[in-house]
């Protein structure tokens, strides 16, 4: 994380830290495209987004001192600690209200909206003679505070069973009330 995080502007950093917790608050997280100074690879940002996370939890749920903060960046240079910190104790409180609803929530998914659609394989003469209806089911999911869609696309089969584990999840829900 220090390497990535070295190489980016001053500004940048900021601009990522202060993203970072936008993330943590449930909104949207940082891309890559908004640190004109980011030259890594995608693994090497999610790497980072990972450890700024990571870091900010931990120093907040640990009500870490600046000093124990500063020692986790231990060779990142020192502007760019110092720009850390401050947004970390800047946000505290909105770091540390995230974290408490998260823990407080039974669940950090849910679902919010489905729709299904009924097609039919026809994608060559083989396939389509047979007529095989498929189930398009797209699943608009909430986890970790970003809404994302779930596309699923299932035969006969492959819909049997998930509906077999869906009753069998809805009788454990059901025992655990």
């Amino acid at each position: 994380m220090v390497a990535v995080l070295s190489r980016l502007s001053a500004a940048d950093c900021q601009r990522l830290c202060h993203g970072v917790v936008d993330a943590l608050c449930g909104r949207q997280p940082p891309r890559r495209s908004d640190c004109s100074s980011a030259t890594c690879s995608p693994e090497e940002w999610l790497e980072l987004l990972d450890s700024l996370t990571a870091l900010f939890r931990l120093a907040v749920g640990n009500d870490s001192s600046d000093e124990e903060v500063l020692a986790g960046l231990s060779g990142l240079g020192g502007s760019h600690a110092d720009v850390v910190l401050s947004v970390l104790r800047s946000r505290q409180l909105e770091v540390r209200r995230a974290l408490l609803l998260r823990t407080d929530s039974i669940s950090s998914t849910a679902l919010h909206d489905f729709d299904w659609q009924l097609k039919l394989a026809l994608s060559s003469d083989k396939i389509s003679s047979l007529q095989t209806p498929l189930l398009h089911l797209s699943l608009d999911v909430r986890e970790d505070g970003v809404q994302r869609s779930v596309h699923l696309e299932m035969d006969r089969d492959e819909l049997s069973a998930l509906i077999s584990s869906l009753e069998a999840a809805n009788k454990v829900v059901l025992q655990l009330k």
